[in-house]
């Protein structure tokens, strides 16, 4: 179902966005960072909550399969140097809020998170 409404929600962006060469830029950039934060939290989540991270594993690929649709190849690495950075930055927001209980970066790192599921309807 996720993977369905990815294809769904990427064509009907891609045709209401993409109107000249580098358009779906900024679209791609948001979509490429939203899969590498739930990358990371994946990842988390194989350590503390295995079931949960199928699920979000699928939400990441959704993410993947819309960054395809909306990005032309030349972008590719670009739209891989955007994910590894997001994954990146949540792992350690991830890290803080559970090893130190840091309350700010686990707020920080649920609105990250939150962002991206209101882009594709989730809650």
């Amino acid at each position: 179902m996720v993977r369905a409404l990815g294809k769904s929600l990427a064509a009907f962006i891609l045709g209401s966005y993409l109107t000249g060469p580098g358009a779906a830029d900024p679209l791609a950039r948001e979509f490429a960072l939203c899969a590498g934060r739930y990358s990371a939290l994946v990842e988390h989540q194989w350590l503390v909550d295995g079931l949960a991270s199928e699920a979000t594993a699928l939400t990441r690929d959704a993410f993947v399969q819309m960054i395809e649709a909306v990005s032309p190849p030349d972008l590719a690495r670009k739209a891989l140097h955007w994910r590894i950075e997001a994954k990146v930055a949540q792992a350690a927001l991830l890290s803080r809020a559970w090893t130190a209980g840091d309350a700010v970066a686990a707020e920080r790192s649920a609105q990250l998170l939150q962002a991206c599921a209101d882009l594709i309807g989730q809650s």
